[in-house]
């Protein structure tokens, strides 16, 4: 299994439980609050990124962990889109989007070093 005792140890946990806080304070502004469909996707994906390295990592095995691992990138790539759509109708300033942008594609990067590490050291 990883070297890591505990999921708090994981520096792309806390980075992911980050930015999932701050979609939850961006989908609380005006234009955000009340397009429901919108803000829950948004909600949704970025919750599910560290959802998903949490649930990977106690699963014990570097298998399993790779696996959530991946579909943690597979969220982080759907709250891209989703920011993307948020910005082109107007609803986040160009500003926020580059922010939240370059922070899913530092953690897309991040999640995938983890995974090129992991297979390196398999059970």
């Amino acid at each position: 299994m990883s070297k890591f005792n505990s999921i708090e140890e994981i520096e792309i946990w806390k980075d992911a439980c980050e930015l999932a806080i701050e979609i939850y304070q961006i989908t609380n502004t005006p234009k955000l609050k009340f397009d429901f469909s919108l803000k829950d996707q948004l909600r949704r994906s970025a919750v599910s990124i560290s959802s998903n390295i949490a649930e990977g990592f106690e699963r014990e095995t570097n298998k399993e962990f790779i696996r959530f691992l991946y579909i943690a990138k597979g969220s982080c790539g759907e709250l891209r889109s989703q920011i993307y759509i948020a910005f082109r109708i107007g609803y986040i300033e160009e500003k926020i989007y580059i922010s939240l942008l370059d922070k899913c594609k530092i953690l897309s990067r991040k999640i995938q070093k983890l995974i090129t590490y992991l297979k390196n050291h398999l059970d």
